[in-house]
């Protein structure tokens, strides 16, 4: 394996590059002196935590201690000076379903909070179901005559908070935060107990879980149970800051911010923005209410020039102001428009802005789900960056705050994905309420991140239920961004022929998909790619790892990576694809096909190629429209094409081609049967075919496939004719056992007949490829039976085979039936001309 280390991307580097005055300053404001370095809480009696080893380790595993873990502000859209952290070491012991709380009681084990239990970090590195967390803490004399507020910023998956035995707080969902009053709990000013209990199914219920599974398999991974976000108090007046919600305003140069204030309904607050040290603009209002603060000037938010205004708010009732914070927002609008083209596209500050990035999943080798260190949460972000993307799909899972934040001041564009659950199209009223509740809470605990563009309920239909509703629901919750309700529309468990929402979603590997924009949706491909590459001592599981599409060496890596980008210049230009999202940053277990490996230690494809070749798809956002339409030559005329198959023979391995040189050898022993017209090639389903040695297609191109066709059995692929390309079949005239259906497909794509077949009757099979119009349509019997957008068409060298296709790089989906008068032609045929060719075989 050659060394992969040479670039300076190939390992972390130190302090993100300051981005202008006001984010240094933004950045004083969110990490005051004070809460860099809190109040130290009181440890347990016993210090015995130990952390495992973990499969792999990252560059920041042994930085992690009981003095250390994540001791940075956790909350940097609302900061007060005070605070105090309570990560570190906790007790721990496993617990049985409604076991009475151990209170007072000293727990067995030690874990570092907030590692879930089955991390390496935590010190525990297994799974369990009900668990107890212990530890006490002091609240210091400073503090006192105020109310005292605790925090939880991430428990998985139902947590119930004690303090001194008094239950304070219960909570259900993994991803969203949660606080108490625990004031009332308090016993005089020495050292309070907590007590959580956690009680985790991961994947036993119906929760919203993301990719976690007991055991990680494949492309789900392994669980992360109970606490694992930070962990932290504050002390507050009766009337004080919860929440704040800014939303930029282009249209009227102002920023909305409503403040919500708990306590006092009569508050008054005041807000003042400012750039840098200057002010610019302020609004008083009531606590509640919507406020308008005037940007007359507004400096734009973009990944480019990621400018953050600072926030100071006070709340004052009366003349006294009872509680200042600190916060940020950016100035910057995302919507659906025109682009320069007349297609519709997603637009950023009212200009299209192609939106290159990754997959994103958030796991580590080392906390799973929980990031070693603040430098670890940042980096993945800062490569972004380095290698020339400027977005980011969060996948199925919600990060900590300072994700956001380090997102909104680095300049990357955020698509948030709600975790999923896996309870079917057709879930409980229960499940459908908690799984809403959820929602709403990731769209308001988050809202105020300018990074954050796009909102994404549902992935490839998991779990996906009543998605007109849902979309609209989001939509009302909040208008400033777009929704895309189900990444990955055209896959797998996705419900057919969704409207709603702002984005049609394709998910093609290893791609990219060519779906073509149309109506008043923007067109997005949301998830492609895949390449893959092993790298020795950098493998979670060097036995079982996988990729979409596996490369021997970094150089093929690279290669095939600015393929795949040059190839969505097209897709870009003429399709109207406003996004792309590469699969993925780094492996995560199992899955090889990350930029960097899962330990985030070795760079993978070359980094000046990655970062021209997605730099060349932003910087081509402003040309779109102008490289004309691309013609197509007529094709030969008439309806017998340039292959013909009669396979009239009746014996003997070879088929001819009656109209052109490219005759059909019979591979695996296809029998000769009675054909819809003479003889026909009878296909057992399992190996054989029959291959005619050459690409008779340019599949960039208009052509057209017909045949003849009867089904011994329904059920699975079956595909009567292709043409190979390097890793999928360009084309396939196929029987789609997914929808029970005759279909014309690309890979991710079908043009499907509206009924199910019938088996031991013969039908006539056309697919017709516009490549104008970029459209696939399937013609059963001389009548069109379906149609499907597909804008561009793969690139094939590979052979036109009668009987199978080629998926993954391998050949699959044999026909089990008879086939009979195959047709190849190098035009897209007119209905008309389908009718006559179904009469001339009839």
């Amino acid at each position: 394996m050659p060394a992969l280390r040479s670039s300076s991307l190939a390992r972390p580097r130190g302090p993100a590059v300051i981005i202008g005055l006001a984010v240094a300053l933004l950045a004083a404001l969110v990490a005051p002196a004070s809460a860099s370095a809190p109040a130290p809480a009181s440890a347990p009696a016993a210090a015995s935590w130990k952390a495992q080893t973990p499969p792999l380790t990252t560059p920041w595993t042994d930085q992690v201690s009981p003095t250390n873990a994540l001791p940075e502000y956790p909350r940097p859209q609302l900061t007060r000076s005070r605070w105090q952290n309570l990560n570190g070491e906790w007790q721990f012991a496993e617990a049985s379903a409604g076991e009475t709380p151990p209170t007072g009681k000293t727990l067995a084990e030690r874990i570092l909070v907030p590692y879930p239990v089955e991390s390496a970090l935590s010190g525990i590195k297994r799974h369990v179901d009900h668990m107890w967390y212990r530890r006490t803490f002091t609240v210091p004399k400073s503090w006192h005559g105020g109310r005292l507020l605790l925090h939880f910023q991430a428990v998985d998956y139902h947590a119930t908070v004690y303090v001194n035995g008094t239950q304070v707080a219960t909570h259900t969902g993994g991803y969203d935060g949660f606080s108490a009053d625990v004031t009332g709990a308090l016993r005089g000013n020495g050292p309070q107990e907590l007590l959580v209990g956690v009680d985790d199914p991961t994947d036993i219920g119906s929760q919203a879980l993301g990719k976690q599974r007991k055991p990680g398999d494949g492309i789900f991974y392994t669980p992360s149970s109970g606490i694992w976000q930070t962990v932290w108090m504050e002390p507050v007046a009766a009337s004080y800051v919860s929440r704040l919600d800014a939303t930029p305003d282009l249209a009227s140069k102002t920023l909305r911010l409503t403040t919500h204030v708990a306590g006092s309904p009569a508050a008054t607050v005041e807000a003042v923005a400012y750039a840098g040290h200057r002010p610019v603009g302020r609004a008083v209002g009531a606590a509640g209410a919507e406020l308008s603060i005037p940007i007359r000037k507004p400096h734009l938010w973009t990944p480019d020039d990621p400018y953050l205004y600072t926030l100071k708010v006070r709340v004052r009732e009366g003349h006294k102001v009872v509680d200042e914070v600190g916060s940020y927002s950016g100035m910057r609008s995302i919507g659906l428009g025109k682009g320069p083209d007349g297609k519709v596209r997603m637009l950023l500050n009212g200009k299209f802005v192609m939106q290159v990035g990754t997959l994103d999943q958030g796991f580590w080798p080392d906390g799973i789900y929980t990031a070693p260190t603040d430098a670890a949460l940042r980096f993945d972000l800062e490569a972004h960056k380095r290698l020339g993307f400027n977005m980011v799909r969060k996948h199925v899972k919600v990060e900590p705050d300072r994700w956001y934040y380090w997102a909104d001041r680095l300049g990357l564009l955020v698509w948030q994905d709600m975790p999923a659950t896996y309870a079917g199209h057709s879930p409980s009223a229960a499940v459908k309420t908690q799984f809403e509740t959820e929602l709403r809470n990731l769209v308001d605990q988050h809202r105020s991140h300018p990074s954050i563009v796009v909102w994404v309920p549902f992935n490839e239909g998991w779990g996906e239920y009543e998605p007109d509703r849902i979309a609209a629901q989001v939509k009302g919750w909040d208008p400033s961004r777009l929704v895309d309700i189900d990444s990955g529309t055209n896959c797998c468990e996705s419900i057919p022929n969704i409207g709603s929402g702002d984005i049609y979603d394709d998910h093609t590997y290893v791609g990219p998909g060519s779906p073509v924009q149309q109506g008043a949706r923007a067109a997005v491909d949301g998830e492609y790619g895949g390449l893959g590459l092993k790298v020795d001592g950098h493998m979670w599981d060097p036995a079982h790892g996988f990729a979409y599409e596996m490369e021997p060496d970094q150089a093929t890596l690279t290669r095939r990576y600015t393929e795949l980008q040059n190839r969505l210049l097209d897709v870009e230009q003429r399709c109207g694809v406003s996004a792309s999202v590469y699969t993925q940053i780094t492996d995560v277990e199992n899955e090889l096909n990350g930029i960097y490996t899962y330990d985030r230690q070795v760079l993978k494809p070359g980094a000046e190629q990655v970062r021209a070749a997605n730099e060349a798809l932003i910087k081509a956002s402003g040309s779109v429209g102008q490289g004309g339409g691309q013609s197509f030559p007529p094709g030969t005329p008439g309806l017998d094409g340039v292959s013909f198959y009669p396979l009239d023979e009746g014996s003997g391995a070879v088929a001819k081609d009656t109209v052109g040189t490219h005759d059909a050898t019979l591979v695996n022993g296809p029998a000769w049967t009675a054909g819809h017209s003479g003889s026909a090639l009878q296909f057992n389903g399992s190996n054989q075919f029959a291959d005619t040695g050459a690409a008779i297609l340019d599949t960039t191109g208009n052509y057209s496939v017909s045949a003849w066709v009867k089904l011994d059995r329904r059920g699975g692929f079956a595909t009567a004719v292709s043409q190979d390309g390097d890793t999928n079949s360009a084309f396939y005239l196929q029987y789609s056992g997914a929808d029970d259906r005759f279909a014309f497909s690309f890979a991710g794509v079908r043009a499907l007949a509206p009924t199910a077949p019938e088996t031991g009757r013969w039908y006539h099979l056309v697919g017709v490829r516009d490549a104008a119009s970029g459209s696939l349509t399937l013609y059963v019997d001389g009548q069109k039976a379906g149609s499907a957008a597909a804008c561009l068409g793969d690139r094939s060298t590979g052979h036109t085979v009668i009987g199978r296709g080629r998926y993954g790089g391998n050949p699959v989906d044999y026909w089990n039936g008879a086939i009979d008068q195959v047709h190849v032609f190098d035009r897209a045929l007119s209905a008309d001309d389908v009718a006559k060719l179904y009469q001339s075989g009839k």
